[in-house]
């Protein structure tokens, strides 16, 4: 790992000056910025001391961190057919199910619906991208068509059906994840 360079990340991060730095940890500017250039090596103890002022931990400074994946594909998604409920379910972040919220496509064919959900804590949204549905919410049945968006809490039982004669997608979001 090259030390100085992951310093100099950090630092710029934080928009920190080498000078802001090396006050913070009571060094000398010149000494940041040998650091910086790995043309000294500081002390396990003056290391610490630096990781620290960058507002970071040990652990999380040596980390080999992969990059983050941002952008996902049609070949990144999971997705689960259901020729009872007639419906094809996406999952399109992977492993969204350990995140906040989970983004999910939903397409529904002619006569097709969601699972039965029932009450709990949470948020939901859908966008109807093409289609027609009707929205079961507790006792509540209200139609979404194409380009109209839902949001409720999940406190009420509540599912989706196609009841049309053409295939309906939806963009449905949950926090949290509950597909």
């Amino acid at each position: 790992m090259d030390i100085g360079k992951r310093m100099k990340e950090l630092r710029v991060l934080y928009g920190l000056t080498q000078q802001e730095l090396a006050d913070r940890a009571e060094l000398t500017k010149g000494f940041i910025s040998q650091l910086e250039r790995n043309q000294n090596s500081p002390s396990v103890s003056t290391l610490l001391d630096i990781i620290q002022c960058l507002g970071t931990t040990p652990a999380e400074f040596f980390a080999d961190a992969e990059p983050e994946q941002i952008v996902f594909k049609s070949t990144d998604y999971f997705e689960k057919i259901d020729d009872e409920l007639n419906n094809k379910l996406e999952w399109l972040v992977p492993n969204a199910q350990k995140d906040e919220m989970e983004p999910v496509r939903l397409t529904l064919q002619p006569n097709g619906k969601s699972e039965v959900y029932l009450p709990h804590s949470g948020e939901e949204f859908g966008y109807v991208l093409k289609g027609s549905v009707k929205l079961i919410y507790g006792r509540r049945t209200i139609n979404v068509k194409s380009g109209e968006s839902f949001y409720f809490k999940s406190s009420k039982k509540h599912y989706i059906e196609n009841t049309s004669s053409r295939e309906a997608v939806i963009l449905w979001i949950t926090t949290p994840p509950s597909f």
